[in-house]
């Protein structure tokens, strides 16, 4: 059996766009035409969307940032709607970019649409973009309204873009404290009272040393003392705990945990609610069918727990199960989210609720961040303030006993 990319007009006036598998293509023709579709075109979806569907985007010597990705098709966009030629426009934006890499990329997209290759296989034959940008460009030329399909990438792109860094901005100052924090105790501890050990052996106190003197002497001293042997020791700890990190089990387990952490699972949950329901509207606006749709905006769940999750709920569309009811059996969507869908697929206005469910849970998850940001701070000023205080305690208890026995040291 083979796949093949239909172009498809359905009983309602739709043109959409659906892989079909079948042995060849009169076949895949006389099914859809048995179905009540009219059939437009039926081509083989090598290079098209069934390479999207099973590619990646690993691979690329070419990394464009995100911003320049961005820039790129906000102009791209603009240049399409004011009615200049696909080839002309990547010229324009090629010979413009202030980023070589995107040049690189542009230069060798407009070489293969020369040829005579459609603009979303050129894309991505470079292994650099996004699936869900491939695909809707693929959509977007089958159904003739690249410019608008084009637009709604550009929309979702701003969106994700914002969001990622909105999270860096919020999460930048928390990280800055707790590296301040960690380098200060370090220095307490390593250098200062170290050296306060040989004050502390020549003060006379009549009940000896405070216990947290001794406590944090002890800590201090055997840090300092085998620092050498320590340090190799935790760097190597580190490093395999960052490569172990790296690997899918390593990356399921971290998952499993943020997910499970109370100030984070629920803004994980929100925030990869808005991109998949974004996602989804993004490739259904542009002629996809929802399991065609759902198969690629899956892939972009980031956190591999609620992607594992997932993995049940394209069976069951695929079995004639309703949208709502198999993203249920996945247990993660918030059930606001799930009732607002619902409601959408009943009334034939999916799109427009999965757009309504992106905006609702962006806004959510920035209310979230503000308050993760707020708690955070606190929490790392405490813990160092409590950190410095004991270290200082240790330090001049000591010597207030000292004063306090008096000048013969309690004799």
């Amino acid at each position: 059996m083979a796949e093949f990319l239909c172009r498809l007009g359905t009983p309602s006036g739709e043109v959409i766009t659906k892989i079909v598998e079948a042995s060849n293509q009169a076949e895949a023709k006389n099914r859809l035409e048995g179905e009540g579709f009219r059939v437009f075109t039926v081509s083989t979806s090598e290079g098209g969307l069934g390479a999207v569907l099973t590619g990646g985007t690993s691979g690329s010597k070419n990394k464009v940032k995100s911003s320049d990705f961005l820039l790129f098709n906000q102009q791209l966009s603009a240049l399409l709607r004011a009615g200049i030629p696909v080839l002309q426009a990547i010229g324009l934006l090629k010979e413009r970019s202030g980023s070589a890499a995107l040049r690189t990329v542009l230069a060798d997209v407009e070489e293969k649409i020369r040829t005579g290759v459609p603009l979303s296989d050129a894309f991505e034959s470079q292994r650099t973009f996004p699936r869900i940008y491939t695909a809707s460009l693929h959509a977007g030329e089958r159904s003739g309204s690249l410019d608008e399909v084009l637009a709604r990438y550009v929309h979702y792109l701003k969106r994700s873009v914002g969001i990622s860094r909105k999270l860096r901005s919020v999460l930048a100052y928390p990280a800055f404290l707790l590296l301040a924090a960690t380098l200060m105790v370090g220095f307490l501890v390593l250098y200062i009272v170290p050296r306060m050990s040989n004050l502390f052996e020549g003060l006379n106190t009549a009940s000896g040393l405070p216990t947290v003197t001794l406590i944090v002497l002890t800590i201090s001293t055997a840090v300092a003392g085998n620092i050498w042997w320590i340090l190799p020791l935790l760097i190597i700890l580190i490093v395999s705990l960052f490569l172990w990190l790296r690997t899918n089990s390593g990356k399921l387990m971290l998952h499993k945990i943020l997910l499970r952490s109370p100030l984070g699972g629920e803004l994980i949950k929100q925030m990869t609610a808005a991109q998949l329901s974004r996602s989804l509207s993004t490739l259904i606006s542009g002629g996809l069918t929802v399991p065609d749709s759902w198969d690629i905006s899956s892939q972009a769940i980031t956190n591999l727990e609620l992607r594992r999750r997932s993995q049940s709920v394209l069976p069951m569309i695929r079995e004639g199960r309703s949208f709502t009811e198999a993203l249920e059996t996945a247990n993660w969507m918030p059930a606001l989210g799930l009732d607002m869908i619902g409601i959408g697929e009943n009334s034939g206005s999916l799109k427009e609720m999965l757009d309504e469910v992106a905006e609702f849970y962006d806004a959510e998850s920035e209310v979230r961040l503000e308050q993760l940001t707020t708690l955070l701070e606190p929490i790392i000023l405490v813990f160092m303030a409590a950190v410095v205080v004991i270290i200082l305690l240790a330090i001049y208890l000591p010597i207030i006993q000292a004063i306090s026995s008096g000048p013969f040291g309690g004799r």
